[in-house]
């Protein structure tokens, strides 16, 4: 029996209890509702299949999800997802740039690069626990983390306790690295190069939901993307499609989609974020969509930057595009801070999960961009320190590798600044089944990339 995972409401409803708590209702009676007919308690876990639901389960997990949506929130005036509301919430957001020009073509280059590397580095303990990944690491000599994992020479034992992500381990392994396999954390890039190409800078919400019908296939989508997916082939439309029974909203999908926003808007940090914002808003409310502003923001400040330690200024320009008191800006506060004052990284880390681990899946946005925030501030905004420290700090390993890379690549400036035992490997290749690109390599990428940047011309409002 085929059966989708993301979608089935009653595999839903354990992971809206969960996210109702954390946006500020009270699901407590829902939940009790739920238990006593029988309903599992936790949410579905990653990969699970558990046995198909009863006609009567699926109805009550409906018809609670839609009780669930309509309960009121403590936090919605702190945490608007509306970008006016966005904005005046706001002291500092950033005034339009100057005229600056578009960066070199290599510069580019190295964002990809350091992009596919920091995904690649973290897609075989995608999913696995801390103390995985960390004795993974360490049963092959590369702990603290400085390479891409192998197996060999991993006891059997350790290997049966935490094994490798099993999609991914065949392509991503140091012992397998054929040039880059096909991931998300590079489709979506792909994706809103297309949208670019296509819409311009005036692209709206709709836009993007028409491109991905056309461009992206279902089966390359999860969480928030496939609810997303599955509400546009229902008929809701944006942005509602971000909101109906969609309990991943606040989760990373839409930070990994944030980068070409930044890219192609060097120096100009608010109209990345207001960017990232329209294409964030087809999947994701509140957080989940500040995750996205956040990092458009910091890698526009990248771009034009002069040394990796400009690090610390291109997170402080991030802040500056998302409600102060949001969720999101106090956890990336607190782990810019605590990266600060550790000399540690570990240190850092494990106080990391013992703030967020309880509260939050490992796939949420709030905890993964701390831990993005930190890897960059604890490496001073170095390349191979950055998406270790990103990697080795767990959760949603290959995304947050892929991040801290395109922002500390963009830093180095050059593919050359970039070790080549990192991008030797990829041998400027890139798997993907989004459009004609298969195949492609990142300097071809790059090239695209600096055509479609804006080099600050008066900005175009976007089509109603």
């Amino acid at each position: 029996m085929l059966r989708l995972t993301w979608v089935q409401p009653e595999d839903l409803i354990g992971h809206e209890l969960r996210q109702a708590a954390l946006d500020g209702r009270e699901p407590s009676r829902i939940a009790a509702r739920w238990r006593a007919a029988g309903g599992p308690e936790a949410p579905l876990r990653a990969g699970a299949s558990p046995e198909p639901a009863s006609r009567y389960l699926r109805t009550l997990a409906e018809d609670l999800l839609d009780e669930l949506a309509d309960l009121p929130s403590r936090l919605a005036d702190r945490e608007p997802t509306d970008l006016a509301r966005i904005r005046a919430s706001c002291p500092s957001w950033p005034a339009p740039a100057s005229c600056v020009a578009a960066p070199a073509v290599s510069r580019y280059e190295a964002a990809w690069l350091g992009r596919a590397v920091g995904c690649l580095l973290g897609k075989p303990v995608e999913k696995l626990p801390l103390e995985g990944i960390r004795r993974l690491a360490a049963a092959t000599g590369n702990r603290p983390l400085n390479w891409y994992f192998t197996a060999k020479g991993v006891p059997p034992e350790l290997l049966a306790a935490h094994p490798w992500n099993r999609r991914s381990a065949p392509t991503s392994l140091a012992e397998n690295i054929d040039g880059m396999p096909e991931d998300d954390d590079l489709n979506y890039p792909l994706l809103d190069l297309l949208l670019l190409q296509r819409h311009g800078r005036a692209f709206t919400t709709t836009d993007v939901a028409r491109l991905w019908l056309d461009e992206l296939p279902a089966g390359r989508t999860f969480t928030a993307e496939r609810v997303a997916y599955r509400n546009l082939l229902l008929g809701i439309e944006p942005p509602y499609t971000a909101r109906h029974r969609n309990p991943f909203r606040e989760w990373i999908g839409a930070l990994i989609r944030a980068d070409v926003h930044g890219w192609t808007n060097p120096g100009d940090p608010g109209a990345a974020a207001e960017q990232a914002h329209r294409d964030a808003t087809l999947t994701h409310t509140a957080n989940g969509v500040y995750a996205a502003m956040f990092t458009a923001a910091v890698v526009a400040q990248a771009a034009v930057a002069t040394t990796p330690d400009d690090i610390h200024t291109c997170l402080r320009t991030g802040l500056t595009v998302i409600p102060p008191r949001s969720r999101l800006a106090e956890a990336v506060r607190h782990a810019v801070e605590l990266a600060r004052v550790h000399d540690d990284f570990d240190t850092v880390v494990d106080e990391l999960h013992a703030t967020h681990a309880d509260t939050h899946h490992w796939v949420h946005a709030v905890p993964n961009t701390a831990l993005i925030a930190a890897a960059l501030t604890h490496a001073n905004g170095d390349f191979t320190g950055s998406i270790c420290r990103a990697v080795s700090g767990g959760w949603d390993t290959d995304s947050n590798g892929a991040t801290a890379g395109s922002v500390a690549a963009l830093l180095a400036g050059t593919p050359a600044a970039l070790p080549d035992r990192w991008t030797t490997p990829l041998k400027n290749r890139l798997a993907t089944s989004v459009a004609d690109f298969n195949g492609t390599g990142f300097d071809a990428l790059a090239r695209l990339t600096h055509d479609l940047t804006h080099q600050h011309t008066p900005r175009e409002a976007p089509r109603p």
